[in-house]
């Protein structure tokens, strides 16, 4: 069975491949255009690192762009990282971007020698368990995060691992559904999301249980998140759309078979007016800089609403 990456990926990567080819190179080469000398990926400022560099690969190879010397290049990157010191966040990226390079063009970051690395990094993610089931952002928190417990899941998926009493971990998704529809972030939170409610739903299906959840609910809420910009807006105190936010919903209404819960149609052309005219995409309406995550999440939406 294919894991949630995967199985999101190849469906992407069969939208992708109905874009305009013009489309599909443009933002190819400015992609790999990216690529620094040390082989990883950076944000808008800083070195490379394990969160941009997985970003990155995951937008190449949708597009089927992901070239050999590029994948060897960030391989070679990822695996200098290996044995330092990452964050939560950064670590787990690098366990995604370790599986793209690995897939995708056959380069191995971690081998069978660093069983104790993957062990340790089980472990790790054991002590971000919370009382209520859930994971925290960080080994001091009390509360489980809906954002950090999907990540932490999918972490587990891709070494082949389980999450620890898994049935606890659905029972903190139920706690975190919001009685108008949609997930909280954070049980403290007033408001559903719409990323936290891509997170919950995309645990559910890790975890081969999206027969648990009040789909109704879930795409009334979705729906309701659309903007006259024709993008989904990150939740109902937020007046604009953004990319993630339209991204992240439209997986999630996919995943439940609703995609014409909302205009696709409105929601393909938003994500075509955040096309940066040299390549790339930006995040939301006043920003002006392009970046390799807002671009995976530009070309993720174009995949999933080409036939709009």
């Amino acid at each position: 069975m294919l894991s949630y990456l995967q199985d999101l990926t190849l469906r992407l990567a069969a939208g992708a491949s109905r874009l305009d080819p013009a489309v599909r190179r443009r933002h190819a080469d400015w992609l790999a255009a990216q690529q620094r000398d040390d082989g990883g990926f950076a944000g808008r400022e800083g070195d490379s690192d394990p969160y941009y560099t997985a970003f990155a690969l995951r937008a190449l190879w949708i597009l089927d762009a992901l070239t050999p010397p590029v994948g060897q290049a960030a391989a070679g990157f990822l695996r200098s990282r290996l044995h330092r010191r990452e964050g939560i966040v950064d670590l787990i990226s690098l366990i995604f971007a370790a599986a793209i390079c690995e897939l995708s063009v056959g380069a191995v970051v971690i081998d069978d020698d660093d069983t104790g690395w993957v062990d340790n990094v089980a472990m790790l993610l054991q002590s971000l368990r919370t009382s209520d089931g859930g994971y925290a952002k960080s080994p001091e928190g009390r509360a489980g995060s809906t954002y950090q417990t999907f990540l932490s899941v999918l972490c587990l998926e891709l070494m082949q691992r389980q999450p620890v009493d898994p049935d606890k971990v659905l029972s903190f998704l139920h706690s975190q559904a919001h009685p108008e529809g949609g997930y909280l972030e954070i049980r403290a939170a007033k408001r559903a999301g719409v990323n936290p409610t891509a997170a919950a739903v995309g645990t559910f299906k890790t975890l081969a249980a999206l027969d648990q959840i009040d789909s109704e609910a879930t795409i009334d809420f979705l729906a309701e998140m659309q903007s006259d910009e024709g993008g989904l807006t990150a939740n109902t105190r937020i007046p604009f759309a953004d990319l993630l936010s339209s991204c992240t919903g439209m997986i999630t209404l996919t995943d439940l078979n609703a995609a014409d819960a909302v205009d696709a149609a409105a929601v393909r052309r938003y994500a075509e007016s955040m096309q940066s005219p040299g390549g790339g995409f930006t995040g939301f309406s006043l920003d002006q800089i392009a970046d390799v995550e807002y671009t995976f999440y530009g070309l993720a939406t174009l995949a999933l609403t080409v036939d709009a």
